[in-house]
């Protein structure tokens, strides 16, 4: 078996070394990692980084010719998925591959077909930070609960697994954040089996790289309902 870990990086010299050496270390048993990443036109020295320390030690380094947002570089990293699971992995350290073992669990044991992270479920440890941050979050969620039927706690967490098959099946549209919004409802709309499974969080300030910002929450409210509809 293959896990696809995809990567989407946009000027992130200061950890891109760091969180994919943690990717390459973590331990998923006899799984086979396919570390996939994809540098969305970075400005600083991320893709320098990228070709000539971090691409002999993956799978695929794919530079895109503009900057387009998170989503299109995800649309882009899929297209190159050929595990049997595949999850999205930031480029930065604020979640913790090793706890890949515990989203894939339910999978593996044939109950899911799809796995969230959640930040606000379980006893994990998460760095304490931006109240109302927290708030959009959980209003998003709440909001997209209420459009798909699902009694999800995270839905903007970075960490979804899925089995190809689902993957597959998505369609993905969004460039910037509101593919969060998007992949939930079309998932939703598939009726696969999803799972949360509770994980850490480290997460990271504005002045740390931090780059989701109010105008993504007025987008993702629009996905949700575009979406869900």
């Amino acid at each position: 078996m293959k896990l696809s870990i995809v990567i989407p990086a946009y000027n992130e010299e200061q950890f891109i070394r760091e969180a994919i050496q943690r990717v390459i270390d973590c331990n998923i048993g006899d799984i086979e990692k396919e570390i996939i990443v994809v540098d969305d036109f970075s400005t600083d020295q991320t893709r320098e980084i990228l070709r000539n320390e971090i691409e002999p030690l993956v799978a695929k380094v794919i530079y895109k010719d503009k900057n387009e947002g998170k989503g299109a570089a995800l649309r882009t990293g899929f297209q190159h998925v050929t595990g049997d699971f595949a999850i999205i992995q930031d480029a930065d350290l604020e979640y913790d591959p090793n706890e890949y073992k515990d989203l894939l669990a339910p999978i593996l044991s044939g109950k899911a077909d799809v796995v969230y992270g959640s930040r606000f479920a379980g006893g994990q440890p998460h760095r304490v930070l931006f109240f109302w941050h927290s708030v959009g979050n959980k209003f998003l969620t709440l909001l997209s609960n209420m459009f798909t039927n699902l009694n999800l706690t995270d839905m903007e967490c970075c960490y979804k697994l899925f089995r190809k098959e689902v993957l597959q099946t998505l369609d993905l549209e969004e460039d910037r954040f509101g593919i969060e919004p998007e992949m939930t409802a079309k998932v939703a709309r598939g009726n696969w089996r999803i799972y949360e499974v509770g994980i850490s969080y480290a997460g990271r300030t504005y002045a740390e790289g931090k780059k989701i910002n109010w105008r993504d929450g007025f987008q993702a409210i629009w996905c949700i309902v575009k979406y869900s509809l």
